[in-house]
């Protein structure tokens, strides 16, 4: 019988993003298929973990991609990244906080989504829309901090699943709006 690895995959996903620590036995049994199975498609926790990376990477360009980053204002284009990036929060914050991912060489997705939402901030800031003292970098990094953070949150019960993208959003652009001198 084939496995299906997209179905490991997503099994694997739905597991470690309530449960970060859960060992490969977990991991296989979430996916209904045994430890041996589990080790011929993956062979050993860093090798699963860079492909959830892979995974989470195509999940955030497909959001980047749905939430239409070059239309409109800069604010209502990272409303909508929030919003589309939403079903992808847990994966991102596991992710996040998988320290073997950004020690050494990184996948180029990476890269790609950090160009991409840093252009985002950048027309922003042409626009007179963000303050122009906080870099489109730092912008970008503190855009995936509090994505990790509210999907953390909010997988405990302490923030409401329908509040994600209103606290992410107002927290962010609360911030990053530029404000008229007085």
């Amino acid at each position: 019988m084939a496995v299906d690895r997209e179905h490991v995959l997503r099994s694997a996903a739905a597991l470690l993003t309530r449960r970060s620590t859960a060992t490969m036995d977990e991991v296989a049994k979430a996916a209904g298929i045994s430890r041996a199975t589990l080790h011929r498609q993956f062979a050993g926790r860093d090798a699963l973990v860079r492909a959830l990376e892979t995974l989470g990477i195509a999940e955030c360009e497909a959001a980047l991609d749905a939430a239409r980053l070059d239309e409109g204002s800069a604010r209502d284009a990272v409303r909508r990244l929030v919003t589309e990036i939403r079903p992808a929060a847990g994966l991102l914050a596991f992710l996040y906080g998988e320290n073997q991912l950004w020690e050494g060489d990184q996948d180029d997705g990476w890269l790609r989504l950090d160009t991409r939402i840093g252009a985002l901030f950048l027309r922003g800031q042409q626009s007179g829309e963000f303050r122009i003292d906080l870099s489109p970098v730092w912008l970008t990094e503190a855009l995936y901090g509090l994505i990790a953070s509210c999907a953390w949150a909010t997988q405990d019960g302490r923030v409401a699943g329908n509040d994600f993208t209103h606290m992410i959003v107002e927290l962010l652009l609360g911030g990053a709006l530029r404000r008229e001198e007085p």
